[in-house]
């Protein structure tokens, strides 16, 4: 996937106006969104007994673990597939292609509530029938582990990296967006690049300057 990265303006994926503005949103409304549903699931998983708290904790903490593990997959196979026909090309912009092309568009950091909710409603009943009524306690940290994802690509793309340890992920993004974009696909976490042997090379991250600068931009 190649767009040339504009640090200003926006672009339109439809030329329906209704359509423009359900593809766009702000960061709050999907937060609180999921904050809820994950909030109503715990509420009914303990209120009929479905775990006990221990169980339902390690449960919860293995779907945050899952979905970044979701996320490098989504992101380096799905996101950056080969857009080998006008069908796969049209998507892969729509979903992703857009936002490289455009990646200080605030409005397009989070998937859209329409889409979110539709995706989690077919999430919800394809892990209900695996794990049953493990579901509401699974989906929940699956769900918090996506909402952990967009609070950190927020951060990156609107703030400045910090002076501490975290600023690694503000590093490697900018380099996935402005260096190399077949490489640093974890955003809330590098633990899936370091497995699949896809962090970006020292040589980037010795070029301090360079790299900062073009984090800067991204910021």
């Amino acid at each position: 996937m190649q767009h040339s990265p504009k640090e200003q303006g926006t672009t339109a994926l439809f030329k329906n106006p209704i359509l423009e503005k359900l593809a766009r949103t702000h960061i709050s409304v999907p937060l609180t969104i999921y904050f809820v549903g994950s909030a109503v699931m715990l509420y009914i998983n303990f209120s009929n007994g479905y775990t006990g708290v221990l169980e339902g904790i390690g449960i919860f903490f293995f779907g945050l673990i899952f979905w970044t593990w979701f996320e490098y997959v989504m992101h380096k196979h799905i996101f950056h597939m080969l857009p080998t026909n006008k069908i796969k090309e049209r998507i892969q912009y729509m979903f992703h292609g857009v936002h490289h092309e455009y990646p200080r568009d605030k409005t397009r950091l989070a998937m859209p509530p329409a889409a979110a909710i539709m995706i989690l409603t077919v999430l919800f009943f394809a892990f209900r029938f695996t794990i049953g009524t493990y579901v509401f306690t699974f989906l929940p940290g699956f769900i918090m582990g996506y909402a952990l994802y967009l609070f950190v690509h927020y951060s990156i793309h609107a703030f400045k990296p910090p002076k501490n340890s975290l600023n690694v992920l503000w590093i490697n993004h900018s380099i996935h967006h402005y260096k190399d974009d077949t490489i640093a696909f974890g955003v809330s976490t590098p633990l899936w690049d370091v497995i699949y042997r896809t962090m970006p090379k020292k040589t980037y991250k010795k070029r301090k300057k360079p790299v900062n600068k073009q984090t800067a931009q991204a910021a």
